[in-house]
């Protein structure tokens, strides 16, 4: 076999023995502090994937996705040079060689090796403890068997009640099985919190429907070769069906023992303080060491090792010399952290101890005999102080207050002790990657952050345990503060207020309209982002018609004419599918309908039939036949519920365990037509194989054998969010209850055009925060919320049921209205037996390439000198929508006519949008900017002066416009003669402008 040595002079061989958490931060540091480039990295990794976040690791059931765990990509490898050995374990080290070997039989010669090879679980010695049922917590290869095998079974048991088992009991919790916590001590997580500390905890979870069984010592695991249950030394039993042994740690140090490097009587690699092994060329760190007689079991101790050791391998000299073991988690959603030194007798320190029974919150801070310092402390159900706590525990500065404030707080908020402003610059924000107050401040004024994500990738801080995200916020928000850098909240140039505010606002003076809201708190007439925004915020209040005159134009193209505008001005047509359920008579009136319009047709994702290609003059005709047939409004035109997809549950499927299909339709029907600040997608699964996607929705439901799990604020496309998990194992009636509470919520609260998953990552304490709003009632709104929302419920019509029995709505949907002509406005081409629209040029036309291909068209000429106005009526003021325009015919061109009714003004321009020669200008939203009116292209938001006709948004693009005025109910325009226009701005000449771009080189036809 040849030794694999380092091709490059000069350059020493590092080999990483190890590829977890704290072995991937060695490599991290040694390539960051690595100047000189005098090392070259090999490491080992034993597992079949690279190094992965361990202390997310519950995590993972909830998304199922490894690589959302990963904390770095393949590329960083190649990109740094470090060869990784994926799937192969070092098994020997030959010190007399310097050589590495591993079980696919590399060998690699060394000039030192960092061994991190962390630690395997401890498992008792219990008679029957290797039954089949029995599973260790440690790697996603374990957790892919406890979810496999926990889809089959009922009753689950976990051996240990310190803080790995209160992991692993949450991740077996959230699998929806009976869960059962077994401690052999009297109080959980014995090592951080005292008895008092305990009980609370336990009344915590115990409320969530999980025992705990304390001072339980496991004598035997029964059953005839599988689990059925556990006897105790007490000789009581408990029948469960799964066991999860998560009772502690022993650090993996057979290779050190091997190669005979020192190690303790109870395992664990001896180090000194530079972390090096009995054997100068080999160092080790993280769980498989031994230092000081202490094996230290958190990530925050084993990063600091790695950081040691590669800042002596590149000329530092560092020692680590122990390091602080706070803590802050959230187990089975109950806060528990510890700080400093909480483990000293009465002469050492004197504790403080405040608790409140009713809240389940425990305190206990220890302080210096003379009061004047705090050494550490017990927080167990609110761990909002700990990032201020923990600082103040590490500074030797004496305290800011008396030692009763920080227990009972001052002013209501500890906060007032000094802040962010107060805090020293040295101060360690986040404990797992050592990132100081100074570092987080210095990057984000050097690099000119100003977003708390950039914080976190520039830093590293808050990518741990993301116990210190608070703290990391804060000192976010005091420098851009500092910076005098605002994010400007305001809705646009008209509200100087946020959606927010807005709904508020609305609600409170109980506004019914858009020119109501603009007179009382804007300016203007509105623009293409208010006008949609405030037309959400009156449906959810007050759920009026959204075709009435007053709304009608508020909307985008989409909600105006109730359908999808797709390419070229054509519509698609959506009916709803509740639950994806849908008769053999329904899909016989679809067929028909598509064959009758010419109809492309397709089945979309969310279990829906889509029908392309609708003209807009058509769709009423469309949807009477399909509401004849019993469909009713998709609403895939709306900011509003799209659909709740649906496996067949118990229906049909044999893994089912409830009704999804059932459910789904249920709540489809519930939330139909909700208007919200942005679409919401849902689902419902009869099982957690989960073939519905529900974990992927902006709330959905994976049933259990006790009910439903429900998740929220999921999404699944351009920036993919798995939801997080807001109530378990809860009945039908609670679902709907939680679901309710959420969605008012959430269209209260969020900003315009935000989905629930962005929504909550602004959300101030996220989950919890939610969790605590919609569960807890923590604001003392939940009956309001039941009520809005019970309102819209109630009061939901099909908009287009109302639509096509009403010829007044009917006439909103002509293609022109000074004539029931139509024309064609697209050339439709078929392809595999169904129509479509021609191609798209692949890039825009800009106005120079638009002005070669009609060289040889005669220009519009200038009126000559006193000539007349050529006024011709176009119709009259009633076949004009408020605020908004409408397409007139003149010869063969079309021009589009707006009436901006709060400043009774009319403007006119040509229908047809010079970016993509779409003629659609007329179905725009109109608005001013600084006072000048325009138009928003509805295809791509391009504004449109409608006094000059250039685009306002950039683009060599300019529409033509032309002067119009009303004379008693009569609208005119001043239009040139029909043969002169005609040549330039006719239908025809359109398409077959797009058609020649089509053929123009370097344009070249795109979907």
């Amino acid at each position: 076999m040849n030794v694999h040595h380092n091709g490059k002079s000069g350059r020493k061989n590092i080999v990483v023995i190890g590829n977890g958490m704290v072995g991937q931060r060695f490599c991290e540091k040694l390539v960051a502090l690595d100047f000189a480039q005098q090392y070259k990295i090999t490491t080992f990794c034993e597992e079949p994937r690279a190094a992965y976040d361990r202390v997310g690791l519950t995590s993972f059931f909830a998304h199922r996705d490894a690589e959302k765990l990963m904390l770095a990509k393949m590329e960083w490898y190649h990109e740094h040079g470090v060869d990784l050995h994926i799937g192969d374990r070092a098994n020997q080290i030959d010190r007399k060689k310097q050589i590495v070997r591993s079980d696919k039989g590399v060998e690699i010669a060394y000039d030192a090796v960092i061994l991190a090879t962390g630690s395997y679980p401890f498992v008792p010695k219990i008679n029957g403890i290797h039954k089949v049922g029995v599973f260790v917590y440690r790697t996603i290869e374990d957790l892919e068997h406890i979810i496999a095998y926990g889809a089959k079974i009922k009753r689950a048991a976990i051996i240990g009640g310190g803080l790995l088992g209160l992991e692993a009991a949450k991740a077996v919790y959230d699998l929806g099985l009976e869960t059962h916590i077994v401690e052999c001590a009297p109080r959980l997580m014995p090592r951080q919190i005292d008895d008092a500390g305990s009980r609370i905890l336990v009344r915590q979870i115990e409320a969530l429907d999980v025992s705990v069984h304390l001072n339980k010592i496991t004598e035997e695991v029964t059953g005839n070769g599988v689990v059925n249950g556990m006897r105790f030394q007490d000789g009581s039993r408990l029948d469960v069906d799964m066991i999860v042994v998560s009772a502690g740690i022993c650090p993996r140090d057979d290779l050190a023992r091997e190669c005979g490097l020192a190690v303790g009587k109870r395992g664990g690699i001896i180090v000194d303080d530079q972390l090096q092994t009995s054997d100068p060329a080999i160092y080790a760190i993280g769980e498989v060491v031994l230092h000081r007689d202490v094996v230290y079991g958190l990530v925050a101790p084993g990063y600091a090792m790695a950081e040691t050791v590669a800042t002596n391998l590149t000329g530092g000299n560092a020692l680590f010399t122990g390091t602080d073991l706070s803590a802050k988690l959230k187990l089975l959603g109950v806060d528990v952290a510890c700080f400093g030194n909480y483990e000293m007798g009465p002469e050492e320190a004197k504790p403080l101890v405040w608790e409140d029974p009713f809240d389940g919150k425990y305190k206990k801070l220890f302080f210096s005999p003379d009061g004047t310092h705090l050494l550490g402390g017990i927080l167990v159900g609110d761990a909002s102080d700990y990032g201020m706590l923990s600082i103040m525990a590490k500074s030797d500065a004496a305290l800011p207050c008396r030692p009763y404030e920080l227990v009972i707080g001052k002013s209501n908020s500890i906060s007032s002790l000094g802040g962010i402003e107060g805090m020293p610059n040295d101060a360690q924000i986040c404990s797992c990657n050592n990132v100081t107050k100074e570092t987080i401040c210095k990057t984000i004024r050097e690099q000119k952050l100003t977003a708390i994500g950039q914080v976190k990738e520039a830093t590293k801080a808050g990518t741990g345990c993301g116990g210190c995200m608070p703290l990391v916020t804060d000192i976010f928000r005091a420098e851009m503060k500092a910076a005098g850098i605002t994010v400007s909240t305001h809705m646009c140039e008209h509200f100087p207020y946020s959606r927010t505010e807005m709904f508020a606002l609305i609600k409170t003076k109980e506004l019914k309209t858009f020119d109501e809201t603009i007179t009382q708190y804007g300016k203007g007439i509105g623009c293409e982002i208010c006008k949609p925004a405030i037309a959400s915020i009156l449906a959810a209040l007050w759920n009026d018609n959204i075709m009435n005159r007053e709304h009608q134009t508020l909307q985008d193209t989409n909600d105006r004419f109730m359908a999808n505008m797709q390419r070229g001005g054509l519509y698609s047509v959506i009916p709803r599918v509740p639950g994806g359920e849908i008769t053999p008579e329904k899909l016989i009136a679809l067929g028909e309908t598509a064959r009758q319009f010419g109809l492309y047709s397709k089945i979309t994702g969310g279990q829906r039939i889509d029908l392309f290609g609708a003209k807009v003059q058509d769709l009423p005709d469309i949807w009477e036949k399909l509401v004849n047939a019993g469909f009713e409004s998709g609403h895939a035109y709306g900011k509003a519920l799209r659909t709740i997809k649906s496996c067949v549950g118990t229906t049909w499927c044999r893994y089912g365990v409830q009704d999804s299909v059932a459910f789904a339709i249920r709540l489809e029907n519930r939330y139909k037509g909700i208007r919200a600040p942005h679409k919401v997608k849902s689902a419902v699964s009869g099982c957690i194989r989960e073939c519905a996607e529900a974990q992927g929705k902006d709330f959905g439901l994976v049933a259990t054998e006790r009910g439903y799990n429900l998740y929220v604020c999921g999404n699944g496309g351009a920036k993919p969010r798995h939801a997080d998990l807001l109530a378990a194992d809860i009945d039908e009636e609670t679902a709907i209850k939680y679901i309710d509470r959420f969605m008012m919520y959430y269209i209260m609260t969020a900003d315009k055009l935000t989905r629930t998953a962005v929504w909550i990552e602004k959300l101030e304490g996220g989950i919890e925060h939610l969790k605590d709003v919609i569960i807890k009632d923590k604001l003392g709104i939940c009956a309001e919320l039941e009520e809005r929302i019970q309102f819209l419920v109630d009061s939901y019509r099909c908009e287009w049921a109302e639509a096509v029995n009403d010829p007044e709505k009917r006439k909103l949907f002509r293609q022109f209205v000074n004539t029931d002509e139509t024309e064609p406005v697209i050339e439709v081409v078929m392809e595999r037996d169904q129509p479509r629209p021609a191609y798209w040029p692949t890039e825009a036309i800009s106005l120079e390439q638009f002005n070669k291909l009609k060289e040889n068209l005669p220009p519009l000429p200038p009126p000559a000198p006193g000539q007349l106005p050529n006024w011709v009526k176009v119709g009259n003021v009633s076949d004009f929508p408020h605020n908004g325009g409408a397409t007139i015919k003149y010869g063969k061109s079309q021009i589009a006519v707006f009436h901006f009714s709060t400043w009774d003004k009319w403007y006119a321009c040509q229908q047809m949008c010079p970016h993509k020669k779409a003629f659609v200008l007329s179905r725009g939203m109109i608005g001013d900017v600084n006072g000048v009116p325009k138009v928003a292209c509805p295809l791509h938001k391009k504004n449109f002066s409608l006094v000059s006709g250039e685009c306002l948004t950039g683009g060599d693009y300019s529409v033509q416009t032309f002067p119009a005025k009303v004379e008693g109910e009569e609208v005119f325009l001043d239009l040139p003669p029909t043969e002169v226009l005609d040549p330039l701005l006719a239908t025809e000449i359109g398409c077959s402008l797009a058609t020649s771009c089509e053929t123009t080189p370097n344009l070249l036809p795109v979907v």
